[in-house]
Formats: structure tokens, sequence, C-alpha cells
């Protein structure tokens, strides 16, 4: 037997799933190549079945003949996939931030490990949650699929449902935001340039006082100004365009900067005397509201990000 045609053979079994059925397939595709081979040169060699494998096509496009009608997850359960994977992902970022705010463990083994994290740690956390917790409710769809038995699954009714989301569209309103937003961008880079920080105790800007040190009032400074940034651009682009990896890539950025943020060192920030007992709610209420932020972005990546696979599927 050739060895080219078993070369052939194993690269479609890579695109073919069932043990069984992928033996008769392949045991289906390797007779009609050597009748192929034995009807048209007259014999089996490898010239003749280099030709005949030539002529049938590249593996993965025999292979999806064969799997048309055996998807791997029913079409009728793609919307379960979205709003499962949303509710289980508010559930996984809602125990995020009390494990970080509140410093605790939770573990229900062997469904639940969630760690005393970071504030870094939670926000690099959140993705890697995000891309498991897909997987999770992806694989019990496969199985409930390749079962092939009538499992009516629940419905929850306060995850996100994209079908009732309406695309962005282009309006007055982005143009006007992008102004707005512009103006603001600029002010803070005209104090940036004036003044090497945007945090200050007082509107005098002929005579400011300083909110923040000068070195990390430059740090949280430039940070603040590239959300502002991220958030013009991302308005400006929406002027001329609707699609959502304008929101997908805006959110994704704004959550590294907001990390970034997250990082910065609070306790000789200030440039002004703070009271010790006040230092530590200061704290929590500046994590606090930068990690409901976060989430609050998070969740509007996910949602962008699963409005983009759903319409390339119904493209497909």
């Amino acid at each position: 037997m050739s060895e080219k045609l078993e070369a052939y053979l194993e690269d479609i079994s890579h695109f073919l799933s069932g043990r069984a059925e992928r033996e008769e397939i392949l045991s289906e595709i390797r007779s009609h190549i050597l009748e192929k081979a034995e009807q048209e040169y007259g014999g089996v060699d490898d010239a003749s079945l280099d030709k005949v494998i030539a002529a049938y096509g590249p593996a993965r496009r025999v292979a999806e003949k064969y799997l048309d009608g055996s998807p791997i997850v029913a079409p009728a359960y793609k919307r379960y996939l979205a709003r499962y994977t949303a509710l289980l992902f508010a559930f996984h970022s809602l125990l995020t931030v009390f494990a970080v705010v509140f410093k605790k463990n939770f573990v229900l083994f062997p469904f639940l490990f969630m760690p005393n994290l970071g504030v870094g740690e939670a926000l690099m956390y959140l993705p890697t949650a995000f891309l498991a917790d897909l997987g999770l409710v992806f694989l019990v769809l496969y199985f409930i699929t390749q079962s092939k038995k009538d499992i009516k699954l629940p419905w929850p009714k306060f995850a996100v449902d994209l079908d009732e989301v309406k695309p962005p569209k282009r309006a007055v309103w982005n143009i006007l935001g992008f102004v707005a937003m512009l103006a603001v961008t600029d002010f803070a880079l005209y104090l940036f340039y004036k003044h090497h920080t945007i945090f200050f105790l007082n509107l005098d800007f002929t005579a400011p006082r300083l909110l923040l040190t000068p070195e990390a009032g430059r740090r949280i400074s430039l940070i603040v100004i590239a959300m502002l940034a991220v958030g013009t651009a991302g308005l400006f682009a929406k002027i001329f365009t609707s699609s959502r990896w304008v929101d997908a890539v805006s959110n994704t950025i704004s959550l590294a900067l907001i990390g970034l943020l997250l990082r910065q060192p609070i306790d000789n920030a200030f440039a002004v005397a703070i009271p010790e007992r006040l230092l530590p709610k200061i704290k929590f209420g500046l994590t606090f509201a930068l990690l409901f932020i976060a989430v609050m972005v998070a969740l509007d990546l996910i949602k962008n990000l699963v409005a983009i696979g759903r319409k390339r599927l119904a493209r497909q």
C-alpha cells in the first residue's frame, strides 16, 4: 500500500471524531481511491495513487464532506452557549471581586477553587476564567449533542440575551461624544504639559496645590490620560463604523490600563497629609471602584466578543 495514501488517510483522520465512524469513513475513502486508480489509470501504483489523491482534494475538505449534518454542537444549542457562558462568567466575576476585596478563598471541590487573589492577579485571572467557563459550557453541550437525545435545558432569564441587544449605530451622539471626550483629553494633556500631573487639591491652576507626589502624579496621570485617549479614539472610530471590534479593542486596552492603575502604590503617593485611619478606607474605596469598573468593562468585552462570534457563525 502506498505510504502517501496512508499518510493522506491519516491527515483526514485528524478532522474526524468517533473511532468507529472514523474507521468506516477512512475505509470508504481508501476503497474509492483504489477503485478510481484502477479504473482511470489501469492499475494501482504510486504514480496513479498520487494523481487520484491530488484530484481528491485537501484532507480537511474531504473530511468536511463527511461531517455535513454532524455538528460538534447542535445549532439549537448555540444560544445556550452564549447564555450559559455569560451566566457562569458573571458568577465567576462576582467571586473574584469578593476574593480580592475580602481576601477570602472559595473552594467547591472539584468544581471551583478561587484563591486569595491580589488586584493584578485578579485582572489576569478573569480572561482565563472566561475561557474556562466557555470551554466547560461547550463541552457539556458537545456531549448533549453527541448523545442525540432530546434534552430540554433550563433557560435562565437573567443572563445576557444578545438577541435583545441592538448593535451600535452611527449617530450624531457618537460625534458629540467624540467632541466632548476630545476636549477632556486635550485639557488633561494641557494640564500635564504645564504641571506634570492632572490631580490637584484646588482649581486655581495659576497656583495649584498638588494632590499626589510628583512621581506618583506623573505615573497615574499618564495612565488616566491614556484611558481618556482610548475612549476618544473609540468614539472617533464609531463615527465611521458600527463594528463591535471597535468596542472589543477599546475594552481590552481599558482593562490593561485599569490593571496598571490598580498596581500603583498608594501608601506614599499623596503630597498632603492623610490621617492614618483614613488611608485604608481610601485604598479600599479606590480598589473597589476600579474593580467594579473593570468587571463592567470585562462584561461588555465578553458581550462584544460573543456577538462577534455569533455573527461569524451565522455567516457560515
